[in-house]
């Protein structure tokens, strides 16, 4: 995880280029931020609940495609590989999309050798 990123805490999104101290999911805000032409990604916690803690994150990128404008996707680096769920367009990265994806993303990863 770069530490240039703005990260998803809890319920809450603070760092680089968040223009307050911090802004809470799912809100106005939120969406407000994320369709800034200068917002481009944030990371996200993968937590493992069975052990309760964070097992990793998720990148969070907005790319620009020429049809159709700006779209959504999460990427996690694991064994060698890039894998990368789509999340859609701005009004649909809610926090329950995240979740999906981030969880998503962790039980894609094969099991270790």
């Amino acid at each position: 995880m770069s530490n240039y990123l703005a990260k998803v805490s809890g319920d809450r999104l603070d760092g680089p280029g968040v223009p307050v101290a911090s802004i809470r999911l799912d809100t106005p805000a939120w969406f407000s931020w994320l369709a800034e032409p200068t917002t481009r990604s944030f990371s996200y916690p993968i937590t493992d609940r069975a052990r309760g803690y964070i097992s990793g994150y998720v990148t969070v990128r907005k790319e620009h495609r020429s049809r159709g404008g700006d779209y959504w996707w999460a990427y996690r680096r694991g064994q060698g590989r890039v894998r990368k769920i789509y999340l859609g367009r701005t009004e649909r990265v809610t926090m329950l999309q995240l979740e999906a994806a981030a969880s998503a993303l962790m039980t894609t990863e094969p099991p270790p050798i």
